[in-house]
């Protein structure tokens, strides 16, 4: 069995994970220069994992942990296919995801997810675009910042796609139980394309590119204006992270369905996670959970140090996505429970070539 990550055969699916890949060092390098400027100069580390010894492909991601101007980031790219196994109803499938969580209350936290799948019978697959600001304290100068430059990196699309776009993505990040959303702007394109491959590809790196320099420079205006800034405060962030693991273990679709697909990135997806959670806030949350996820969401805080503020280190992360996999193997219908856009990818099953998990 090869040790490494093998490429997947498709050509468009390694021009795609060349231009992630550039993405993600933009990305990286623009988070370390802030670290350079404004933090203790710690730099993200490269670590990588494999999708079945590397047959499968795997990735590699860049992340911080808890330093510098980090409370946690994650930048995420994985390239997976199943080249030998026609069985499998997918091709491969390519992405970037980043998540970065600032130490620094007075600036968002960010997610974006970029990918291309490819169906092996070339019906569905197509682009997933998404784009979320999440700030625990809101300044409307980053908000407008924001969709100004996304908006412009979508404005080869139609208004109405790009009315569509917003609107998907406050229904996606919408957390029922707390009456709020997840962020203050939010993008989300599924199983997206038009008549020319060509001009998708590159829409979805102009707006992969739009989301990194609009949140680095957001990041940077936040440093300069932090005494002015004051109102942003460390326990309205721990608040608000707490919602971020609420919303990310309870009603993620795209996390769920990576955890039940395989085991071999446990870390990697949850990644997302930020460093610390406060555990009496979540256990108040418990009783606003529709059943079962209250099950689920009690299953999670188990997993959590018994004190109040507990920090989320990688055998923790191990241990919650344990107990999600769990959760909906047992559950199967509480995936209807979870947030998703018109379009529902049918994501474990594209993986699997037996019976999945239904998700819709």
């Amino acid at each position: 069995m090869p040790q490494a990550l093998q490429l997947p055969n498709s050509i468009t699916a390694q021009t795609v994970l060349k231009k992630l890949t550039t993405l993600q060092e933009l990305f990286r390098d623009g988070l370390n220069t802030l670290s350079a400027n404004w933090g203790d100069k710690t730099r993200l580390t490269r670590s990588e994992w494999l999708r079945d010894q590397g047959q499968h492909g795997g990735g590699w991601r860049w992340g911080g942990f808890n330093s510098g101007i980090l409370n946690r980031g994650s930048l995420n790219i994985s390239s997976v296919h199943y080249d030998n196994l026609p069985e499998k109803k997918l091709a491969s499938a390519t992405a970037l995801s980043c998540i970065v969580h600032p130490l620094y209350p007075g600036a968002p936290s960010l997610h974006t997810h970029i990918s291309w799948t490819e169906m092996r019978d070339g019906q569905g697959g197509g682009w997933r675009l998404m784009a979320d600001l999440n700030p625990s304290t809101p300044f409307q100068e980053d908000v407008e910042l924001f969709n100004d430059k996304i908006d412009g990196s979508l404005s080869v699309l139609s208004s109405e796609w790009l009315t569509y776009a917003k609107a998907q993505g406050d229904r996606y990040f919408w957390i029922p139980s707390l009456n709020r959303h997840r962020g203050a702007s939010h993008y989300y394109l599924e199983q997206w394309s038009s008549n020319s491959p060509h001009q998708d590809l590159d829409t979805a790196i102009g707006f992969g590119q739009a989301v990194i320099h609009a949140y680095l420079t957001i990041v940077e205006r936040s440093f300069e204006l932090k005494s002015q800034r004051k109102v942003a405060t460390l326990n309205a962030q721990l608040e608000y992270h707490s919602a971020y693991f609420l919303q990310v273990l309870t009603l993620d679709r795209g996390t769920s369905s990576g955890l039940l697909v395989h085991g071999q990135n446990d870390e990697g997806i949850l990644g997302s996670l930020p460093q610390k959670v406060d555990r009496s806030l979540l256990e108040s949350w418990v009783g606003q959970q529709l059943k079962p996820q209250d099950l689920l969401l009690t299953k999670l805080i188990a997993c959590l140090p018994s004190q109040r503020l507990c920090e989320l280190d990688q055998s923790t992360r191990r241990a919650l996505a344990q107990v999600i996999r769990e959760h909906y193997k047992a559950h199967p219908k509480a995936l209807a429970l979870q947030a998703r856009g018109d379009v529902l990818p049918p994501t474990v099953a594209n993986h699997s070539s037996e019976r999945s998990i239904k998700l819709s």
